[in-house]
């Protein structure tokens, strides 16, 4: 036998050198090798908490390879595995695992001569290759045929026989049992070993019986034998004879295994006392389902989370040196209100969105939503919401108004509306319509006017208006014109929404912040808000500030629908609120970013790849009904609150309306929490007993909540801010 693997071994390294010199193709491929020291990282020591605001968990951070793929974010060692889970998968997947080195000489040979012979081919893909295939080279592993067939399994090859060289069979072993594909659970992937204990049996993988591992092991090269449960039982029984052939488990507990009465997630199944199957119903094919497996909630914000991490404190220190405990800005409550909003979102065909809800006062997000959510679909990964860069059009121009402010045009400024070529540049207002008079700043925003806009524009200065941008970190290119100040800046609506911030809180930006506190597993803080403050800068004055914030009050609130109100819709019953639509070019971008007293929320709908959608959605159609479900799911239940006025404002009549005025400047807080309070890092003991409260299991050892590896004897009920029922299955 050995002489056999050792020939093979060589064959096959002269014709990969053979193939290397005759072909630039596989020279290529053969620079181009993903690094196999990044499987070091699939260890269950490298597991990073993150937490929301309130101590419930949010997800589990493990990473990812370098080309993207993914990997069960609940890993496992293989001590908390079944021995009968370990054997089962071995005996079914590959029987030579302790004789080969990486790639199966054997197996091969027998797939060529089966090929030869026009028999169908089973087998030969060792648990190296499916963990190199299922990670390094995840990017390529449904390519079967051609050219790039080819490189894969080349490349696959040569990664197995390093990753043997580099790795315990009990590492790789460990390795497969957390990357492989177990089907589908709902509206997500079964991924590892976990996963799929959870999903088809409602158990953890260490205490998995004989019938059971050697069930899930017949699921792993076709999930969708879960549908034919009768039909996996000869499959079953030729598994155990295997096992019991091969030495892992003796006839008498293969005997007991196949008059085990498995009852998998969904099926109703009567056996006799030999193990017949009498009858096998599927009652619920739903209960394979996820939501009780996946513990990752708030997906694009936890992806922010963990591109923060890695910036702040590298890889190595996220995931290899025993994990973080992070405790982030997310409030549960605010990130369920945005997804329901999401999910209920009426959007124009084919196009997506992004929101998210910050907290103005220090820059905190406390949800956010990167795709339009659709039952029973895993949202793409592409993060609208913080990611993103398109062009915002109208809701520009509360900035461009309040830098105007700041140089003295007061809201009764007024400029002539008519049509006006700029120099080369012969904007129109929306539908080419023009008042031909003097039209004031509040009536020609409240009415979205382009012309009064960009005369203002170039009155306030397009370089001193840039450079004002710059300081909310929204830049624009050195060339954008004057259009720049109706709309072609491109950003996020992550940083629109800490742009409007300052209308709130009394002039000042805060770059948007995710984390709050940052601990490794000994307890050592390694970044706490409270002492490493987020960038802040002053903008604006108060005084400046609010005739801002007074001039987006009259937007939603100084016209009626039939007068032109174009965000009357993000009105919420008994709270103040302010904000503006905005509608690109072909209708490619719509917009709506608004204020509360408690909160800014931004909401960006168009499509993924860009282009124009229907004429009959706009901005003020589609957006703010989505902002205000957002916003109202968030302040619902908190008592009304209201703007608070700065000294040095006077109030004067606009067009009918009451309008704000400076008087005097000062750079007095408008209200005294705007500073940031330290935050408390322990569960809450007890709470009223209300809706916004939910009893969840904390491991009182850590005070942080338990999870599967819990003793029972360390589990304590408390009451917690949120719902977190969904997530601690």
């Amino acid at each position: 036998m050995k002489f056999f693997r050792a020939l093979f071994t060589l064959m096959f390294s002269l014709v990969l050198v053979g193939a290397g010199l005759a072909s630039p193709f596989v020279v290529h491929w053969l620079r181009t090798l993903p690094d196999y020291r990044e499987l070091d990282s699939l260890t269950l020591g490298s597991t990073t908490k993150v937490y929301a605001r309130d101590g419930s968990l949010v997800g589990i951070l493990s990473p990812t390879m370098s080309n993207g793929g993914h990997i069960n974010r609940t890993l496992v060692d293989l001590n908390q595995v079944s021995p009968y889970m370990q054997a089962a998968v071995i005996t079914a997947e590959d029987i030579r695992f302790f004789e080969h080195y990486g790639v199966d000489a054997l197996g091969i040979l027998r797939g060529i001569y089966k090929t030869v012979r026009g028999e169908r081919v089973e087998g030969g893909s060792t648990l190296t290759n499916q963990v190199v295939k299922n990670t390094l080279l995840s990017d390529l592993k449904d390519i079967r045929t051609g050219p790039g067939g080819i490189q894969r399994k080349i490349q696959e090859w040569i990664l197995s026989i390093q990753v043997e060289r580099s790795f315990t069979k009990e590492e790789v072993l460990n390795h497969y049992l957390n990357v492989i594909y177990w089907g589908r659970g709902g509206p997500v992937d079964i991924l590892g070993v976990h996963a799929a204990a959870k999903a088809y049996l409602g158990k953890l993988p260490r205490d998995l019986t004989l019938a059971e591992s050697v069930y899930l092991a017949r699921l792993i090269p076709s999930p969708g034998r879960y549908n034919d449960y009768a039909g996996m039982r000869g499959l079953m029984k030729s598994l155990l004879a295997d096992m019991a052939e091969k030495g892992w488990i003796t006839p008498q507990e293969a005997d007991a295994a196949w008059r085990e009465k498995l009852q998998p997630n969904g099926w109703k199944v009567k056996y006799d006392d030999k193990g017949k199957v009498l009858e096998a119903r599927l009652v619920n094919e739903k209960a394979k389902h996820l939501p009780s497996v996946v513990t990752e909630r708030a997906p694009h914000f936890l992806q922010q989370v963990e591109r923060e991490l890695i910036a702040k404190f590298g890889r190595e220190k996220v995931y290899g040196s025993g994990g973080l405990n992070v405790y982030t800005t997310l409030d549960p409550r605010a990130q369920d209100s945005a997804e329901k909003a999401s999910m209920n979102a009426q959007l124009p065909p084919g196009a997506t969105l992004g929101m998210v809800i910050l907290d103005p006062y220090n820059g905190e997000v406390l949800a956010m939503v990167g795709q339009k959510l659709r039952p029973g679909q895993v949202p793409a990964e592409w993060n609208n919401a913080a990611q993103g860069a398109r062009q915002v059009g109208s809701s520009i121009k509360p900035l461009l108004y309040t830098t105007g402010v700041e140089q003295g045009f007061a809201q009764d400024h007024t400029e002539f509306d008519e049509p006006t070529d700029f120099g080369n540049y012969k904007p129109q207002n929306f539908g080419a319509k023009y008042a031909y008079r003097d039209l004031t700043l509040r009536w020609s925003l409240d009415n979205s006017l382009n012309i009064p806009t960009l005369k203002l524009a170039k009155k306030v200065g397009l370089n001193n208006f840039m450079s004002k941008l710059r300081t909310m970190d929204l830049n624009a290119p050195d060339d954008v014109g004057l259009s720049l100040a109706i709309g072609t800046l491109e950003t996020s609506p992550l940083k629109m929404a800490a742009a409007y911030a300052p209308f709130v809180n009394g002039g000042t930006w805060y770059r948007p912040s995710y984390i709050r506190r940052v601990e490794a597993q000994n307890g050592q803080t390694l970044f706490d808000s409270w002492r490493d403050r987020p960038e802040k800068r002053r903008v604006f004055s108060p005084q400046v500030a609010y005739v801002g914030l007074d001039m987006l009050l009259g937007v939603v609130n100084d016209l009626k629908p039939e007068q032109g109100n174009l965000a009357f819709k993000a009105k919420i019953p008994g709270w103040q609120v302010g904000g503006k639509t905005g509608t690109t070019n072909e209708q490619k971008d719509l917009w709506f970013v608004g204020v509360t007293p408690e909160a800014v929320g931004a909401v960006w709908v168009g499509r993924q790849e860009g282009g124009g959608m229907p004429a009959n959605y706009y901005s003020g159609t589609v957006n703010p009904p989505i902002w205000q479900s957002m916003m109202a799911g968030y302040l619902a239940g908190k008592p009304p609150t209201s703007f608070a006025v700065p000294d040095g404002i006077t109030y004067q009549n606009v067009n009918g309306f009451k309008a704000a005025f400076v008087t005097e400047r000062t750079t007095r807080a408008v209200r005294p929490d705007t500073e940031p309070q330290a935050p408390v890092y322990t569960a809450v003991e007890s709470l009223p007993e209300d809706f916004s409260t939910s009893m969840v299991a904390i491991d009182v050892r850590t005070g942080k909540l338990a999870d599967e590896f819990t003793p029972p004897e360390s589990v304590k009920m408390r009451r917690v801010y949120g719902d977190v029922t969904g997530f601690l299955q």
